[in-house]
This record gives structure tokens, sequence and C-alpha cells, in this order.
């Protein structure tokens, strides 16, 4: 299983790889490939998923160079590549400090 420091470390060197899902939220949602290397630079861990339904998984928050927040699942399988579940900007009106459900 990957550990939270080399999800961190791929998610910034651009090696990473979106399901189909997380592809279309991105063009959806215009969160470019260098805002998701930026944010991935420094994240927390606030909801963790260990019994996920294809690996363990967890819900990252990451922030912009530009200090916009963003959501990543990421995916904690052993595997080339770190794989973004789903990614999104938290909503204020749902999340607390982007970091607490509401």
């Amino acid at each position: 299983m990957k550990t939270l420091a080399e999800v961190e470390r791929q998610l910034t060197a651009g090696e990473f790889d979106f399901s189909r899902h997380a592809f279309v939220r991105a063009v959806e949602r215009n969160i470019t490939d260098q805002e998701i290397r930026e944010a991935g630079a420094a994240v927390e861990v606030i909801e963790d998923y260990p019994t996920d339904k294809y690996s363990p998984s967890a819900l990252l928050l990451g922030f912009t160079a530009a200090g916009c927040p963003l959501h990543f699942q990421v995916s904690y399988a052993e595997t080339d590549l770190t794989k973004i579940i789903t990614l999104y900007e938290p909503d204020a009106g749902e999340w607390i400090d982007s970091r607490k459900r509401r």
C-alpha cells in the first residue's frame, strides 16, 4: 500500500492517472494538471477509507498556488501512477474550512 508521502510525491511530479469519473469532473470543473501538481505538493488526509470497494483510499485536501482548495480522493493501491478517483473544489456550504463536513 502506498504511503501519503508517496502519493504526495507522485501528485507533485505529475505521476497520476484519472478514473473515468475523475477525468470527466476535472474537465467539467476546469481543474488543470498544474493545479493538481500544486495542490498535491502538501496534502492532508481529511477522510480515510481503508475498506473502500476496490482498494484503500483517502480524501485529501491541498491548495493550489493561488490558494484554491482542492479535494482529491486517491487510491493507495500499489500502482505505477497514483489513481485519482475524484476531485473537486470543496463547497463552503458543505465543508467547514474545507476540512470537515457540515
